[in-house]
């Protein structure tokens, strides 16, 4: 190297010039949009944890989620798919939806939010969204989940990939609340209906269909496992909390020492995904006994297919961004997806939300009602069943907030007219 070069490479114009570079791109757009992604960990310089009483939104709730749990289990909900483009557009599409403020504001005690939803009554458009794992977040894992869903106005709980056992345990300890079950295909249609029998006979009231095509690997998920992840989760966040780092760095472990791939999911490749069709729907629909959904949703003409093969709802849903890099956000085609299913069924949504804004941006972009998935987890993640309520407390009182705002008393009031969408 000629000194003309070591002299630049160590100069202090160089340094200079770098650090204008980085003034320049935290003005940009590019920074910008950066800027308008969740907050990560804004406690993050705090040295005292936060306890539940002191959560004030829904973000508040992630570092302390992350500090109680090992890499290998807080990273498998944190990321999405490929590059996460769609998981950052997820996001970003919430900004490109502006709000309009009213004339004559109304008092937010006299908003109500109320409506029915397939036959069962809801103080707020709200569900929680089936995901993955939750055993593996706190050691009252689904049923945790179940029971702070029931406590937050009594919320509909979809089950993540239920068995009869997991359904009936969760019933069983919280009677009263709505649970709804997740099903993923099953290529062998008596194993489906065995499977969907065993659900429902134990009291899932609706069935789930999810076929936007998951994923089979996370990268970054698979590389902190090879590395063996953290042996410990930070005992005493969350409320003291040890048993769930406990019970995380014991998965973790036992995930360290399996194979990189396994090898249905070579290449990222799985033999589960990508073969479902219209007629495993029909399928479905003759062994349903009560509502049948259809999740993952993201294009009007599949709205209309799944009416006509007798589907009671559907969810608008890329799969909170795990599903296919560079798909569309989730909210940017709910409008024309509305627009096709035309009030025919009801059209529910997920993916990207995390206030009480989203919530309302959704809503009045035709939604019938939201399903919440990475937020919920946070919230089970860093307090239990009580996290999780609180969480979906938050969020119904930031609803009631912006809904008196924007002037709407009812949950019809919520329409596109509140509303101002300009997606790029």
């Amino acid at each position: 190297m000629a000194d003309i070069e070591k002299a630049w490479l160590t100069s202090p114009s160089r340094r200079k010039a770098l650090a204008r570079l980085a003034g320049f791109m935290a003005a940009s757009q590019a920074g910008a949009a950066m800027a308008q992604q969740d907050p990560g960990k804004p406690l993050s310089e705090i040295r005292r944890i936060p306890g539940l009483a002191e959560m004030r939104t829904a973000f508040d709730f992630q570092p302390v989620f992350a500090g109680n749990l090992v890499p290998t289990i807080s990273e498998y909900t944190a990321h999405g798919d490929g590059s996460e483009f769609t998981l950052r557009r997820n996001r970003q599409a919430f900004d490109w939806v502006d709000i309009v403020p009213a004339r004559t504001p109304v008092p937010a005690s006299q908003v109500d939010l109320s409506s029915e939803l397939l036959g069962v009554k809801m103080k707020f458009p709200m569900l929680v969204a089936p995901s993955s794992g939750q055993n593996g977040l706190h050691p009252e894992g689904e049923g945790g989940m179940f029971k702070g869903a029931t406590a937050a106005s009594n919320m509909v709980d979809i089950l993540a990939g239920a068995s009869g056992g997991s359904v009936k345990a969760s019933l069983t300890a919280t009677p009263g609340g709505t649970l709804w079950a997740q099903h993923y295909p099953i290529e062998n249609l008596t194993g489906m209906q065995r499977a969907l029998e065993d659900i429902q006979n134990a009291g899932a009231k609706s069935i789930v269909v999810t076929v936007d095509q998951t994923a089979s690997v996370y990268e970054r998920t698979l590389l902190i496992r090879n590395l063996g992840g953290r042996v410990a989760g930070t005992a005493g966040q969350g409320g003291g909390n040890a048993a769930a780092a406990a019970a995380a760095a014991a998965a973790a472990k036992a995930a360290a020492g399996g194979p990189a791939v396994p090898g249905s999911v070579r290449y990222r490749v799985s033999d589960r995904r990508l073969w479902y069709s219209w007629q495993y729907i029909d399928a479905v629909r003759k062994v349903a006994k009560d509502k049948l959904l259809v999740k993952g949703i993201l294009d009007p003409e599949d709205a209309r297919l799944a009416i006509e093969h007798g589907v009671d709802a559907i969810i608008v849903s890329n799969h909170g961004a795990r599903s296919m890099d560079y798909a569309p956000s989730s909210l940017e085609v709910l409008p024309e997806i509305v627009a096709a299913v035309n009030g025919r069924i009801p059209v529910l949504f997920d993916s990207g939300i995390r206030r009480g804004a989203d919530i309302f941006k959704a809503l009045a972009l035709g939604a019938s009602g939201v399903c919440l998935g990475r937020a919920a987890r946070w919230g089970l993640g860093a307090f239990g069943a009580a996290g999780a309520q609180r969480v979906f407390e938050i969020l119904q009182q930031e609803l009631v907030q912006t809904a008196a705002a924007a002037g709407c008393a009812r949950l019809s009031d919520i329409n596109k007219t509140k509303v101002n969408a300009n997606f790029v």
